[in-house]
């Protein structure tokens, strides 16, 4: 596999595959890959019929994969990665999923685990629900759209390379009010302008909204496939109160009719965006699902997880294992090699929660769940943990869990930030139990467990 760096004039080659791969993904636009090169150093080859593209995840130093695409199965293609990501000295990780991509890399390789990553998920639109914003749920976008209207004289024309000098001092204006993403918007800075430096060879498309002759936002994207229309960047001046809502409909009712679909790209995690993106209402959100292989103590968890807890999916199991699992926090008793007991601790604020308590069947009685117990909480103690807490899975659990100090039934809320739920799955039955690991009494009627970042 020889990877080389993608540039302009790859462009009808590369979307000699993406144009007709039916997904829809913000990575898989020709004109990201090119404006993006310099900090994701993406490169791509062709083996064996399929697109490939290595990345630099993050920008960091860690490699990725997207998953391959060309007729057929990709997953022969694996061994010829994974050599790649070896001689770099990585392991393989892939990105970009689908559904239906993560369910054949599991069939052909059951030791590759897949997880979720919500904040990278693409928010897909119908076009002319944008165009439109018809029905009671977009009245709060017609109410911006009124006032805005009825404050400004304004006008929207067709972006223009001729209008970058004035997009770029908007976009450093937007950027001054963003320091705390300093890194991450220079180098978005560096794409929009290797955009506009090549806005035509890169069919890039665009609106520019105008109040009294002074730009007040802009928009730009370029097409996935013949019906998918990717925005890729969208700044205003917040002084014009309605200014972004306005430039995202007057965009959308000037784009070509046979675009029917609208990707709005990812939210990055970030609060504020994410409501922004879901006020209009998705018609989906495009799964970009990531694979990489689980460690051999992984790899057994995974096992003894299955057998003890067989009402969890193998998607949740491996979404703690990969995003979730923490080496330090786990603990395990070893038996004939193999891994017979396990239990995690997982950190929240002044409380740890103590997560999927398990032993295999052949080795219950022996001890092994309450000396791991015991660990789990001289370990908590010496970190400086106020209070332990877990969810029994039944009343003999709930006596059990009893004779080492934990008590009561408190309801149990669990707020993180990648959704990803330590419950039951039914709220009602979310009953924690709960240790006072100090002097400090516990004597709230409800435990929140949250990992989002504390509001000033």
């Amino acid at each position: 596999m020889l990877f080389r760096p993608v540039r302009l004039e790859d462009k009808a080659e590369i979307e000699r595959f993406t144009r007709v791969a039916g997904i829809c993904n913000c990575d898989l636009a020709f004109a990201n890959m090119y404006c993006w090169e310099e900090t994701y150093r993406s490169a791509w080859c062709v083996e064996e019929g399929f697109l490939l593209i290595r990345f630099r995840i993050d920008g960091g130093r860690r490699i990725g994969y997207m998953q391959p695409l060309g007729e057929g199965d990709f997953t022969h293609l694996l061994p010829g990665l994974e050599a790649d990501a070896r001689a770099a000295g990585q392991p393989l990780r892939l990105a970009g999923l689908t559904p239906e991509g993560a369910a054949a890399l599991r069939r052909a390789y059951p030791a590759f685990g897949i997880r979720r990553n919500r904040d990278s998920e693409d928010y897909v639109y119908r076009a002319d629900d944008l165009r439109r914003l018809e029905g009671r749920r977009y009245q709060p976008k017609r109410n911006h759209i009124n006032r805005f209207e009825a404050a400004y004289d304004y006008r929207y024309e067709e972006l223009t390379p001729s209008l970058a000098p004035e997009c770029l001092r908007l976009e450093r204006q937007w950027r001054a009010a963003h320091e705390a993403r300093a890194a991450e918007l220079t180098a978005e800075q560096r794409a929009m302008q290797r955009a506009f430096d090549r806005f035509e060879e890169l069919e890039l498309r665009g609106g520019a909204l105008f109040v009294d002759d002074r730009l007040a936002a802009f928009t730009y994207g370029s097409a996935i496939d013949d019906a998918t229309f990717c925005i890729h960047a969208e700044k205003a001046d917040i002084r014009y109160e309605g200014a972004y809502t306005m430039i995202n409909r007057l965009f959308a009712q000037h784009l070509p009719p046979h675009y029917t679909l609208i990707d709005r790209e990812e939210d990055l995690g970030l609060e504020g965006l994410r409501r922004s993106k879901l006020s209009y209402h998705p018609l989906f959100l495009q799964p970009k699902l990531s694979a990489e292989r689980l460690t051999e103590e992984q790899s057994q968890l995974r096992a003894l997880w299955r057998v003890c807890f067989p009402e969890d999916t193998q998607d949740d199991i491996e979404q703690f294992l990969l995003s979730r699992y923490d080496p330090a926090r786990c603990l395990s008793a070893r038996r004939d090699g193999r891994i017979a007991a396990m239990l995690h601790l997982v950190p929240f604020g002044r409380t740890v929660y103590i997560y999927a308590v398990a032993t295999a069947p052949d080795r219950r009685r022996q001890g092994l769940a309450g000396g791991l117990l015991r660990e789990a909480l001289a370990c908590a103690r010496a970190e400086g943990f106020r209070f332990a807490a877990l969810i029994p899975g039944s009343d003999d659990l709930r006596r059990w869990y009893a004779e080492y100090g934990f008590t009561g039934a408190c309801p149990v809320c669990f707020r993180t930030h990648d959704g990803f739920d330590f419950g039951t799955g039914d709220p009602a039955r979310d009953l924690a139990m709960v240790l006072a690991l100090g002097d400090e009494p516990f004597d709230a009627t409800e435990l929140l467990l949250s990992d989002l970042p504390q509001e000033s």
